[in-house]
C-alpha cells in the first residue's frame, strides 16, 4: 500500500496524504487535485476502491493496428496533444504481430474505465473481421470515434479521408502524363477503404466487373512487391497504391524486375507519410490531412464525453496531390 500511494502521490504531483484522502472519500480535495490522482491511478493500473469504479476516468485509448507505418505515430501526436490540451491522459495501444489484439486491448481500456476510445486502422475496417468488441462498447454507452473508412452498421461517428478525391486526383495525374495502362495495388478485398478506392478507379477509368488491373497484398513492402510484380508483367506502366508502404514496395518490384522508376513504371502512393521526400525516387503520393483529421477526431470524441449531441456521420476530409519523383511521362511520350 505504501508503495502504491509513493507512486500515485508521484504521478499526479501531489502528496502521499492527498492521494490517501481521495482513495478514502475524504473531503478537503479540490475536483481537479482528486481527478489527477484518479488518473494516475489508472495510467499506473491500479485498481480504484469499489466506492471510486463507478466513475470514470479521464483517460481516452488510442487504439492503432501498428507503429512501424510512419502515418500512425504521426496521428498519435497529433491525437495525443491535442487529448492533452483538453485535460485527457490518452493510453495509446498499438498492436503488433503475435502481440495483444484489438479485442483484448478493448477489455483493458474497459477495465481502466476509459472516458473513450478512438481507434485508426482497426478491424473495422475489415467487413469480414469480428466487430464483437465494438458492441461491446456501444452497450457501455462508451464514446468511440474511428478513423477512416469502416463498415457502416457499427454507427460510430467517423473521421475519414475522401478515398474517391484521392484516386481521382492520382488517376488525373498519371493520365495527364500519358498513362494509359494503369492499375493498383490494394488491401485485403474486405477493406473498406481498398473498396472506395477501387469503386472509384472504375468510375474513373471506366472500368466495369473483371476488368482492369488490381492486385491485392497486406499492408507490407513484400505482400506489395508480390502484386506489382504481376502488375508490371502484364505492362502497367502507371501504378495507384493504398498506402505509401505499399508504394515502396511496388518501386522495389520495378526495380527487380530491370524497370526504371520513373522512367519504365510511375508509382503513386497514399498518406505521405515521414520521410518520403528521402526516399530513391522521391516519392508522388496523396496526402492524408492528418493533423486536421486527428483534431476532428478528438473535437467529436470530447463533444460525445461532456454529452452532447453528435452526429452519427462521416466527416469526409479532402486529400491532396503531391508531385514528386517517382512519376514521369508514359514511356514514348
Amino acid at each position: 500500500m505504501t508503495k502504491r500511494l509513493t507512486e500515485v502521490a508521484r504521478k499526479a504531483g501531489v502528496s502521499e496524504a492527498t492521494v490517501s484522502r481521495v482513495l478514502n472519500g475524504r473531503g478537503g480535495v479540490s475536483e481537479a487535485t482528486r481527478t489527477a490522482v484518479l488518473t494516475a491511478l489508472d495510467v499506473l493500473g491500479y485498481e480504484r476502491p469499489t466506492k471510486l469504479r463507478g466513475e470514470r476516468a479521464r483517460l481516452v485509448g488510442l487504439v492503432l493496428p501498428e507503429l512501424q507505418n510512419p502515418i500512425f505515430p504521426a496521428l498519435a501526436e497529433v491525437v495525443t496533444g491535442s487529448l492533452a490540451q483538453r485535460g485527457f491522459t490518452p493510453a495509446l495501444c498499438a498492436r503488433t504481430i503475435g502481440g495483444v489484439p484489438e479485442s483484448d486491448y478493448v477489455e483493458m481500456l474497459l477495465d481502466h474505465q476509459v472516458s473513450g476510445v478512438i481507434f485508426a486502422g482497426g478491424s473495422y475496417a475489415l467487413a469480414d473481421a469480428s466487430h464483437e468488441h465494438y458492441r461491446r462498447l456501444t452497450d457501455r454507452g462508451l464514446p468511440v470515434v474511428l478513423v477512416n473508412a469502416g463498415v457502416d452498421e457499427l454507427g460510430f461517428p467517423r473521421v475519414s479521408t475522401d478515398d474517391a478525391v484521392a484516386v481521382e486526383q492520382a488517376y488525373g495525374h498519371l493520365r495527364s502524363l500519358g498513362h494509359e495502362r494503369i492499375g493498383m495495388v490494394l488491401g485485403p478485398e474486405d477493406h473498406v477503404p481498398s473498396r472506395r478506392k477501387l469503386d472509384a478507379m472504375a468510375r474513373a477509368a471506366g472500368w466495369t466487373e473483371g476488368t482492369g488491373h488490381v492486385e491485392r497484398s497486406s499492408f507490407s513492402m513484400e505482400g506489395a512487391r508480390v502484386a506489382a510484380t504481376k502488375l508490371v508483367e502484364r505492362g502497367v506502366t502507371g501504378i495507384i497504391c493504398a498506402s505509401d508502404v505499399l508504394a515502396l514496395g511496388t518501386i522495389r518490384a520495378a526495380r527487380r524486375l530491370g524497370r526504371a522508376v520513373p522512367a519504365d513504371v510511375s508509382v503513386v502512393g497514399f498518406d505521405d507519410s515521414a520521410f518520403m521526400t528521402c526516399t530513391d525516387p522521391p516519392l508522388t503520393t496523396v496526402r492524408q490531412p492528418i493533423e486536421t483529421m486527428g483534431q476532428a477526431a478528438v473535437d467529436l470524441l470530447v463533444t460525445q464525453i461532456e454529452g452532447a449531441g453528435v452526429l452519427h456521420d462521416e466527416l469526409l476530409f479532402e486529400p491532396e496531390l503531391v508531385v514528386r519523383g517517382s512519376t514521369a511521362p508514359a514511356p514514348g511520350r
